[in-house]
């Protein structure tokens, strides 16, 4: 203590605190236990039925339908994730569980700008179920992608997923609803919620690619697939070097009811015997009729489509307008059935041959497929949207899709300005190649000796070809009926007996 005896009040404390190691350090704040957030009981809730009109660009998704292993996510999957984030369904439910319920499926490069899906979701009322009535469950954190049933099994053809696929079975109207639509005990609903406000929290957690532009509340026996009445595809292209008058003659012909057996991709897991459609509208129209020369689109309206259907269309209509082909090839096409052969077309024209299996044939680039629009009774839906509502100090908070979808728009139309500049600058050193399609038209003079055609095959692709042989000059695939008997005698049939065997004791209605 002697060296201490001598020292100030201010020298010893600071003494103190020299010789203190935790002197320094900072206190910890006061910590409270962390506390799990309770999980959502979804049984407490009263739910409601929906409809959801939306929007999403198909190239940056790897399909509209869940699969089991995606290389892309798909639209339904990033669909699900965002309704289970913001607590609207439940994940544990699955697809089923939900109602869930599509109209039609897209490929991987396919878009849709009228797509409709319908489901059950929680409502946001507070209405809710005795609590002695339902259990909790806790809340699985597993990705959608994974959230699959036997009924919802991806479906593949023998050649395995692949590109070439656009609305895939879209003739599933023809079916009745499935037990994923009515649900056995409709939980209760209630009428005074606003559904829109669904839009605003889904496309908050949506990426830009998806937005949701309408809601509607519909009855509990809706279904967006099978209660869709007509279904409305645009493909989009360009008029350079094909005969438009061609195309439309050819395109006149696929209304009506009409066996497509020939103008689809029949996949033998479906085991579809039935391949007759109804065509209510087809033609070919300038995108802009200001600008007749611009971009054109075919529109094609029908209540329900096969597999692949839209784009081996749009294939033969591009043979077409090339003058490859004549119109009369698609009469030919659509002479399936050797028992009832169809007339001539119209006077004049002899009667079309017939064709019982398909001709080998690439079909068109899924980038330009869109789905249009989709047809339901009136009074079935009411779609409503969710209107600009005021906000303290920040004016009016805009909830509409329409500023970003613009945005996108605007970005899309300068990347074509750009690359028009590039192909400009291309041509200060480069001859543009003289066209050589529509064949036999003004102006237009023929290949010479060792040339490559580039056959066009829609969104800026081509096949590069040295000779043409004509459509029904060509190898042909298996009629329909065999493609399906080898599949339920070989690879297929221990599916088959495990599909029939699942629906036993039920309608064998349900979606694969």
């Amino acid at each position: 203590m002697e060296p201490y005896k001598n020292w100030s009040r201010e020298e010893l404390i600071a003494r103190l605190q020299q010789l203190d190691p935790h002197h320094d350090r900072p206190r910890p704040p006061h910590q409270h236990p962390l506390r799990k957030p309770k999980p959502l009981d979804f049984g407490a809730y009263a739910r409601r039925k929906i409809a959801l009109k939306f929007t999403y660009n198909g190239i940056h998704f790897g399909g509209m339908e869940i699969q089991r292993d995606p290389v892309l996510p798909t639209v339904e999957g990033v669909l699900f994730d965002a309704l289970v984030h913001t607590k609207l369904i439940d994940r544990d439910g699955g697809f089923d569980g939900c109602g869930w319920q599509r109209c039609g499926r897209t490929d991987k490069g396919v878009s849709a700008a009228g797509q409709v899906v319908s489901l059950w979701v929680r409502s946001g009322s507070g209405m809710k179920t005795p609590a002695a009535d339902v259990s909790e469950a806790p809340e699985v954190s597993q990705p959608a992608q994974a959230v699959t049933s036997e009924a919802r099994e991806p479906s593949t053809s023998e050649d395995g997923p692949g590109l070439e696929g656009d609305f895939g079975l879209l003739d599933d109207f023809d079916e009745p609803p499935t037990n994923a639509s009515l649900p056995t005990n409709p939980p209760p609903k209630e009428s005074e919620e606003d559904p829109t406000t669904y839009i605003y929290k889904l496309n908050h957690v949506l990426p830009p690619t998806i937005r949701i532009l309408a809601c509607s509340t519909v009855a509990d026996d809706f279904s967006a697939r099978h209660s869709c009445r007509w279904r409305h595809y645009k493909y989009f292209f360009s008029p350079q070097g094909l005969d438009l008058a061609a195309m439309s003659d050819a395109a006149s012909r696929l209304v009506g009811e009409h066996d497509f057996r020939n103008l689809c991709k029949i996949d033998p897991c479906k085991q579809i015997t039935v391949f007759t459609r109804r065509i209510l509208h087809a033609s070919i129209d300038p995108v802009d009729p200001a600008h007749p020369a611009g971009m054109h689109v075919f529109n094609l309206r029908g209540n329900a489509f096969l597999y692949n259907m839209v784009r081996h269309i749009m294939a033969v209509l591009f043979l077409v307008g090339t003058g490859l082909e004549q119109p009369s090839v698609m009469s030919a096409l659509l002479n399936a059935d050797p028992a009832r052969p169809l007339p001539p077309f119209r006077p004049g024209e002899p009667a079309p041959p017939v064709v019982t299996s398909k001709p080998e044939f690439i079909i068109a680039d899924p980038l330009p497929l869109v789905l249009w629009d989709c047809g339901y009774d009136d009074g079935a839906l009411d779609w409503r949207v969710e209107h600009p509502k005021p906000s303290p100090g920040r004016g009016e908070a805009w909830k509409s899709p329409v500023p970003g979808m613009t945005c996108a728009y605007e970005r899309a139309v300068i990347g074509a300005t750009l690359e028009e500049h590039f192909l400009k600058a291309a041509e200060a050193h480069y001859e543009r190649p003289k066209p050589y399609f529509p064949i036999g038209a003004p102006g237009v003079e023929p290949l010479g000796p060792g040339g490559m055609m580039a056959l066009p095959l829609g969104g800026g692709m081509t096949k590069r070809a040295a000779a043409y042989t004509p459509l029904l000059e060509r190898k042909r695939g298996l009629p329909a009926e065999q493609m399906n008997e080898r599949y339920r005698l070989g690879r297929g049939a221990k599916k088959l007996e495990r599909r029939a065997a699942a629906n036993a004791g039920a309608d064998d209605d349900a979606d694969e």
